[in-house]
């Protein structure tokens, strides 16, 4: 099941989606993904999701819609930094084990162990032997993860170079987004043929039935952001267990108690207007 992108990829036609589908989709996925939640917890369920894809393909726009309604007890979120000297020394995938769920969790990892086979691999951060024994131990590392009972879901976010361009561009005008533009994202535009070679050896190695690949065109984000909620809450046998409808209980009696005056406490200005 191997993908081939030898070249970089043409833009494709970008599908519109209509932002009150979006508005409409995106509130009932959520409620999904709660009872997947609650289902995941009651059950025991270990849930490891992969999120690659090129820079700025919207991989943190969508583990940010995945866990937005949901109990951060329960899911977390691992975005692991550049590795320590004393991780340098470690077995690879040594840190990452670190951060796989107990019963009941789902972990989300924003980048992962594929890192090796991407960013390493190109921009020479790892050697070849390293490398190619990373393609020869991580379907059986994988394999190994999926007998224990850990459901691994791996996802591609794929997007064309004229879309990461424009985003690019959009990230440098906006102020609240410069901070998404490293300096490996920069350079990493004058390796986008090797970043493409890269992907399909990596395919080609861990596209495996217990763990396959899902490739999510995200040229749109709306839509990847549905499409992946979607065919991630597919993926797991979920069951509603909604509870009962809750009543509040009767609030307990003042029985004398007043609060403290508000000039007595140090209450945050309120600076802005009612309209």
């Amino acid at each position: 099941m191997t993908t081939l992108l030898e070249a970089p990829e043409v833009a494709r036609p970008v599908r519109p989606l209509a932002d009150k589908v979006y508005k409409r989709e995106l509130p009932r996925l959520h409620i999904e993904l709660v009872k997947m939640q609650e289902w995941v917890r009651a059950s025991g369920h270990r849930v490891v999701v992969i999120f690659e894809g090129r820079d700025a393909a919207g991989k943190g726009g969508a583990i940010k819609r995945i866990t937005e309604p949901l109990n951060p007890r329960f899911v977390r979120v691992a975005a692991l930094s550049v590795p320590s000297e004393r991780e340098r020394t470690q077995w690879y995938f040594q840190r990452y084990v670190a951060h796989l769920p107990a019963a009941g969790e789902i972990v989300l990892f924003d980048r992962s162990w594929y890192n090796r086979a991407g960013v390493e691999r190109v921009m020479g951060f790892c050697s070849d032997t390293e490398y190619e024994e990373f393609l020869r131990t991580c379907p059986e590392f994988e394999r190994m993860l999926v007998r224990s009972g850990i459901q691994l879901v791996k996802y591609w976010f794929s997007v064309s170079d004229d879309e990461q361009e424009r985003r690019f561009e959009a990230r440098i005008h906006d102020p609240t987004k410069r901070w998404k533009l490293s300096p490996m994202d920069l350079k990493s535009r004058s390796h986008w043929v090797e970043y493409s070679r890269a992907k399909d050896a990596m395919f080609a190695h861990t596209d495996i039935k217990q763990a396959p690949w899902h490739v999510v065109d995200a040229d749109n984000k709306k839509r990847a952001r549905l499409n992946c909620i979607s065919h991630l809450l597919s993926l797991i046998p979920y069951q509603d267990l909604t509870p009962e409808p809750i009543r509040l209980p009767p609030r307990q009696k003042a029985q004398g108690y007043r609060r403290p005056p508000r000039q007595e406490q140090n209450y945050v200005p309120d600076l802005f207007p009612d309209d």
